[in-house]
């Protein structure tokens, strides 16, 4: 038998190292080789590393939530021949960061009459862990429970509050049996007789992958980004009318249309009248890097956390190619298959929540870009057309902009342009037929 090692594998032009998301085996595990071993993460993007053979996982080089350089081992195999490795090298531990336990020597025999009767047995973990939980106060606050140094040692290593437990000796003192009563009613009602029961349990959960990514993301875009947000509603009565008539033509060589595509192309024509939208600012250096090519960030939800697929030049694509570029983008951020050049490079983002999306949000600019167009659900309100209320389709715009480089006038003059081409979609089109 010999061993091979699997090393961190160059995951991208100019990556370092990556963190470790995923492992998908543990020591001991028979792999076969193409078998997913490993993920990481580098640029919000996800890799697999798989086994390029077969044997069985004796190491593991790092934990999950930990940074790795490329080229360092990640993962140890015993496997049929020679292997990879020299024969003069050390053998691996069979556990990553596995520490020595000491040898403990063999007791020395005991008489019999030496052997003292067991004392009553601590509750099992989960046990303990279950009444460390219970309530129901059976004494006055601030009273004292009586016990003897027994009973308190036994209720300290079974997690007991004896606070909450009743006593049935003398002046109320706790006795073994009234803590063996405690544990065999379980978890009582915090009062009242209502059912009800607190819960003390807290669960640590370390912050890995791509959540951390995106902690940081916003941490460093609030921190840095003195955020002015302007909200508006926008009438999209017609363009509902036009959209659902779009859609019902049903051509083979055209994608559904959603409101987003026509939001993209009425932020184009914005843009183009306000081209200091599109850009990024290097705070740093202290300059902008103001954008011809208009690519435009749609934040989606995905099953792992929130990631930007961009759709590039949306200023060169009609509705359509819009609409069939954000499906597809959509489609491959959920599944985990973009890759990281189809969630990097936006210089202007759009963040929606769908149906979700409330009445107004203060979205986070994804920094380090100037710009973001929020979208809220869109629901039907009676507005006053100057002689009576009627049933119109609302839908606002909450919208963020870095006050150090975009003043609130500019931010309401792009926001009003793109209401004016929502409201009146028929101007969307003036460059463009719809044929």
């Amino acid at each position: 038998m010999g061993e091979y090692v699997i090393k961190l594998p160059d995951v991208g032009e100019g990556v370092a190292e990556a963190e470790l998301v995923e492992w998908q085996v543990k020591v001991g595990d028979l792999v076969r080789e193409d078998a997913v071993l490993a993920a990481v993460m580098t640029d919000k993007a996800t890799v697999e590393i798989p086994s390029p053979v077969d044997g069985t996982v004796i190491w593991l080089g790092a934990e999950i939530g930990e940074t790795v350089a490329i080229g360092s081992p990640i993962v140890r195999l015993e496997v049929a021949g020679e292997g990879n490795v020299k024969g003069d090298a050390q053998p691996a531990p069979t556990q990553a960061k596995q520490e020595e336990k000491p040898v403990q020597a063999a007791p020395a025999p005991v008489k019999e009459e030496e052997v003292a009767p067991p004392p009553k047995s601590a509750p099992s973990a989960p046990v303990a862990t279950k009444v460390a939980a219970m309530s129901g106060a059976p004494r006055p606050e601030g009273e004292k429970p009586l016990a003897s140094p027994a009973v308190r040692q036994r209720a300290r290593e079974a997690g007991i509050d004896l606070r909450q437990v009743a006593g049935s000796g003398p002046a109320g003192r706790i006795t073994h049996d009234d803590v063996d009563a405690f544990i065999a009613r379980g978890p009582q009602p915090v009062g009242g007789g209502s059912g009800l029961v607190r819960n003390n349990a807290v669960d640590d959960i370390k912050v890995v992958g791509l959540r951390r990514k995106i902690a940081e993301k916003m941490r460093v875009a609030k921190s840095r980004i003195p955020h002015i947000t302007y909200v508006e509603e926008v009438d999209v009565t017609a363009l509902e009318e036009l959209r659902a008539a779009l859609n019902k033509e049903k051509r083979a060589d055209r994608p559904k249309l959603t409101i987003l595509p026509f939001l993209m192309r009425a932020m184009v024509k914005a843009i183009a009248e306000q081209p200091q939208l599109n850009a990024l600012f290097d705070d740093d250096a202290g300059v902008i890097h103001q954008h011809g090519g208009v690519h435009i960030g749609m934040a989606a939800q995905t099953p792992s956390g929130l990631v930007v697929p961009v759709v590039r030049h949306a200023e060169a694509r009609d509705l359509w190619d819009c609409a069939a570029e954000v499906s597809r983008l959509a489609d491959a951020a959920k599944s985990g298959t973009a890759t990281r050049e189809e969630l990097s490079g936006s210089t202007i983002t759009i963040t929606s929540l769908g149906a979700m999306g409330g009445i107004a949000t203060t979205p986070v600019i994804n920094y380090p870009e100037v710009a973001i167009v929020g979208v809220n659900k869109m629901m039907v309100r009676p507005m006053w057309d100057g002689s009576q209320f009627v049933p119109r389709k609302m839908m606002n715009l909450s919208s963020s902009f870095d006050h150090r480089v975009i003043d609130g006038w500019d931010a309401a003059v792009f926001v009003q342009r793109i209401k004016a081409l929502l409201e009146t979609p028929a101007l969307i089109f003036v460059d463009q037929g719809v044929s």
